[in-house]
């Protein structure tokens, strides 16, 4: 009789890193649908960072939270700033059939040269929306197509800082915002390629938790900017809200992964007692010093798994396992799947 492995969880500060191979309880959760109408020369940037933070919540939860989906105006297809014909999936006539929306939130996405003039039938389709208590947004300046449908009279929006201008001219009950992003009930507005991917955070973060927007951050946030103006990867040591103290101990245990110190090897380095150790871990980290290590362990194997071809034992002893079967065990604790299990699960691509 093969004995149950016991099931073990992930502390929070990772379980983010991890979410995407655990699994948890999205099934239970609808899928919202997501479509960008894309004007002409709309910003193929502002367009990707917000596309791009939807489909990396995906990538981060063992279960689809969002579908994409694009319009054009009148067109299958449309130009970018960039000058690339654009195939979309659908056109706005798609948008509401026989009183049938299909989808929950819709995003305008305006460039730099996209046109400031009102298109009827696209204003048509967001008041038939709007009253359908769907999500509308825009990018850059397609806040203006929200503008135009009067949907935005006595809210605040954001806008991209050269139509500043026209805004105020022709829309004098709309509040300009002073931010980058605003949020206003259903409606979302943002000014540039940046904002875009914060304000899909604060958007995604109101759908599925802060959890979820955490594992976004780490994958296509993960760096700093120093005093140099150079950018360099973010690690956990890194956190600013963390004491030195505790980030030179998270740097001392990241520099020692295939052989793990003891805890009184840790705290004969630093100059402190084992006990305040675990105090500062349980303060900032809520978990204990030895908890935080074997799953940081768990991390390193489980990327070198997804990202390499070696062997299972040689992968084992480089995230400090001397014995390939207490590996496969906690392993299996923390996934529910044997490393091989879901080596071949997640690995669609062989190197």
């Amino acid at each position: 009789m093969v004995k149950e492995v016991d099931k073990r969880e992930f502390s929070r500060v990772m379980r983010d890193v991890n979410s995407a191979f655990i699994a948890l309880d999205e099934e239970k959760c609808k899928t919202i649908r997501v479509g960008f109408v894309l004007l002409e020369h709309f910003s193929m940037m502002a367009f990707t960072a917000a596309m791009d933070t939807l489909v990396t919540t995906n990538l981060v939860r063992s279960a689809p939270l969002f579908t994409m989906s694009t319009f054009g105006l009148y067109s299958s297809s449309v130009k970018s700033d960039l000058n690339l014909n654009i195939s979309t999936d659908f056109t706005i006539e798609d948008l509401i059939i026989d009183d049938y929306v299909s989808m929950d939130a819709i995003i305008i996405c305006g460039g730099y040269r996209s046109s400031l003039n009102e298109s009827v039938h696209l204003s048509a389709k967001l008041k038939l929306l709007d009253k359908k208590n769907i999500v509308l947004g825009g990018l850059w300046n397609g806040a203006v197509a929200l503008a135009h449908t009067g949907l935005l009279n006595h809210k605040a929006c954001s806008v991209h800082i050269d139509n500043h201008a026209f805004i105020k001219e022709h829309f004098p009950y709309i509040y300009l915002s002073e931010y980058v992003f605003k949020i206003d009930g259903n409606y979302m507005t943002c000014a540039d390629p940046n904002s875009a991917l914060e304000m899909m955070c604060v958007f995604i973060e109101s759908c599925f938790g802060r959890d979820t927007v955490r594992a976004i951050r780490e994958i296509l946030m993960c760096n700093q900017v120093e005093n140099n103006n150079e950018a360099t990867l973010m690690k956990a040591a890194d956190n600013p809200a963390f004491p030195d103290t505790l980030r030179n101990i998270l740097q001392l245990i990241k520099s020692n992964i295939e052989e793990p110190l003891q805890p009184h090897e840790i705290s004969s380095y630093v100059g402190l007692s084992r006990r305040y150790i675990e105090r500062l871990f349980q303060t900032h980290l809520a978990t204990t010093p030895s908890r935080y290590y074997l799953e940081l362990r768990i991390t390193h194997a489980r990327r070198l798994l997804l990202q390499s071809n070696d062997l299972i034992g040689n992968i084992a002893v480089a995230s400090g396992f001397h014995s390939t079967t207490h590996f496969n065990h906690c392993f299996k604790a923390y996934f529910g799947l044997s490393p091989s299990q879901i080596r071949k699960k997640y690995r669609s691509d062989p190197f």
